[in-house]
């Protein structure tokens, strides 16, 4: 078995800076999860994977999250987006028919420019170049529904490879790499935590813990992860974080309570953390 992975979900900006609170939290508590041998990003996880495996200090990534950033676009998951996601799952229990069907929908939406977007998410990128360590980003093919994991081998630009995980179905646009549409890899899961398999020591942060109909759950990957043999901690929002980021995880407005509420929260699960991630 290979040493540790660290698994991060997929949860909008909030969830980009919840997550980086909890690991700059966790660093100070003398847990540095940033240390793992994997590092698997889905939609807002895969932002700050490609954050964490830049080089760049924890510290100074949590500090940009309580900076103003004007490139930043607000947005919501209106109740018509839902409605399709819902009425999605009705018509077929099928994973990859079920995501095959949300791409259509992305791909008829009306979004920003996909030029537009691209500016966002290469500005939350300290680095736009893959890092020597074992980084994957998840996707979904918008045309055809399969799942598609990016690594620096895969041909992918570090940015365009984010923005696809990153890309809201009906919210942002399809991303496109080498002529094919990329929408979030948080549609086959919200964490894609089964790509840790094979690995010893396993921390999954997850600001969606949870799984509908053909998505995957976490609960069910990571007790397949327990079954092969894994140690796994698994962390979602306490009372206080949920609070912090309210009910818009797309509302950049959210980002400084919801990063300070991550720090906050990795007081009471560093011991955890550490029992997991200590050899």
């Amino acid at each position: 078995m290979a040493n540790s992975a660290l698994i991060l979900g997929g949860g909008g900006v909030t969830g980009v800076a919840w997550e980086l609170g909890l690991l700059t939290g966790l660093a100070e508590a003398g847990v540095d999860l940033a240390t793992a041998d994997l590092v698997v990003g889905t939609s807002a996880g895969a932002a700050v994977a490609a954050q964490i495996t830049s080089g760049t200090p924890l510290a100074t990534l949590y500090a940009a999250q309580l900076a103003p950033r004007d490139t930043e676009i607000t947005a919501r998951i209106g109740l018509a987006v839902m409605a399709t996601f819902g009425l999605a799952m009705l018509r077929t229990r099928d994973p990859q028919r079920y995501r095959a069907h949300i791409g259509a929908k992305a791909l008829a939406a009306r979004t920003v420019p996909e030029a537009e977007r691209r500016t966002v998410i290469s500005s939350r990128l300290p680095s736009h170049t893959w890092p020597d360590r074992r980084l994957l980003i998840t996707a979904v093919d918008a045309a055809s529904g399969e799942f598609v994991v990016f690594d620096r081998d895969g041909g992918a630009g570090l940015v365009d490879a984010v923005g696809a995980s990153c890309a809201v179905p009906m919210v942002w646009p399809p991303v496109t790499i080498a002529g094919r549409r990329y929408i979030d890899g948080g549609i086959r899961s919200a964490t894609n935590a089964d790509l840790a398999a094979g690995y010893e020591r396993v921390v999954v942060i997850a600001p969606i813990p949870g799984g509908t109909g053909p998505m995957a759950s976490v609960a069910t990957q990571v007790a397949a992860l327990r079954q092969a043999g894994a140690q796994v901690l698994v962390i979602a929002p306490d009372k206080a974080a949920r609070h912090a980021i309210g009910r818009n995880v797309l509302d950049p407005a959210r980002r400084a309570p919801s990063a300070r509420a991550g720090r906050a929260q990795a007081v009471a699960v560093a011991a955890s953390a550490a029992a997991i991630w200590s050899p």
